[in-house]
């Protein structure tokens, strides 16, 4: 049983994009399923990524168990989702992840990935003076999506790179749809953001200050609520759902070009931006192995140091190996 949700906020029309508003948290999980019955498996996803990856390689089908998809624009009201039992699974990048740990939310690591870091970036407008991150000094910066993001880390890395500090910039906070639509209007001058929304930006003109190769990890994380973990029947499920998703990253690093065809039309984005998001991939899914708990830890350590965490984090607390074999 399969629930699909319509295209993600950013693409939809100026009026819905602040659908996933904070102010709207309790409507938006009452809308993806608060009251869920326990046999139904809830899989999260940000900007209908998994979903089109699972429907283009034609995966996800006549399995033993119900599913449906509960879609967010970004990874902080994902895990509010996962925090209120509303969503099993959410798949997410390594701070925002790390920001929902240290915040409580009941979640293990059952498996990982590793993107390119050309898939988060500081963006300018195209015909904005500042050339440079030296050039941020005493600027605003809005990031996607809320403190612990991995544009929120990109930032933190890019200005120690430049030789600034966090307090040499303003920093504001917005989730992705809402940023976009500021973007778009040039009430933002500098916006810290990631995958499809960066790439449509970038199709609308938008230059790249910064990418995060070199400063972020790339590591992306399919987590899962510890709430649903205790369930035998959910965590059969969620191990075939890793199986499946194992299946759909292999497709789809195979067959770009159709994958980016299905993503387009799934997310509603133009063929050019579906293929920049495809190209900026190529992740394979693995085990939650100790290498990878150990570079996740550098991130938390970082994140912490900064005072951008409100305790410390022991990520190799978090894994659960016993889903995902690979």
């Amino acid at each position: 049983m399969a629930v699909y949700r319509s295209r993600p906020a950013l693409l939809d029309a100026p009026s819905r994009r602040g659908v996933l508003g904070a102010g709207l948290a309790g409507a938006l999980l009452s809308a993806c399923g608060a009251n869920t019955p326990d046999e139904v498996l809830v899989l999260g996803d940000q900007a209908n990524l998994s979903r089109a990856k699972i429907e283009a390689a034609g995966l996800l089908k006549d399995r033993p168990y119900a599913f449906r998809w509960a879609n967010f624009a970004g990874a902080a009201p994902l895990f509010e989702a996962v925090m209120a039992g509303a969503v099993d699974t959410a798949p997410a990048g390594d701070t925002p992840v790390l920001a929902a740990a240290a915040a409580g939310v009941p979640i293990k690591l059952v498996a990982a990935s590793q993107s390119s870091g050309r898939g988060v970036a500081l963006l300018v407008a195209g015909n904005s003076p500042i050339k440079t991150v030296q050039d941020l000094k005493g600027r605003s910066v809005i990031v996607s999506s809320a403190r612990g993001s991995v544009a929120h880390y990109l930032l933190l890395g890019a200005l120690k790179e430049a030789g600034l500090q966090l307090s040499d910039v303003k920093i504001g906070f917005m989730l992705p749809g809402d940023a976009q639509a500021a973007f778009d209007a040039g009430r933002i001058e500098v916006w810290g953001t990631f995958g499809l929304y960066q790439a449509l930006a970038e199709h609308r003109g938008a230059r790249v200050l910064r990418d995060g190769v070199g400063i972020n990890t790339g590591l992306n994380f399919i987590t899962a609520s510890q709430r649903a973990l205790v369930s035998p029947a959910k965590r059969r499920a969620i191990a075939d759902a890793l199986e499946q998703f194992a299946s759909a990253n292999l497709w789809a690093n195979a067959h770009k070009d159709a994958y980016a065809a299905v993503f387009a039309k799934v997310t509603g984005a133009p063929l050019d931006v579906a293929k920049l998001v495809v190209e900026r991939e190529n992740p394979v899914l693995k085990p939650v192995t100790p290498a990878v708990t150990a570079r996740l830890q550098t991130v938390a350590d970082t994140f912490f140091q900064a005072g951008l965490l409100p305790k410390a984090v022991n990520t190799a607390a978090l894994a659960d190996t016993s889903l995902f074999a690979g």
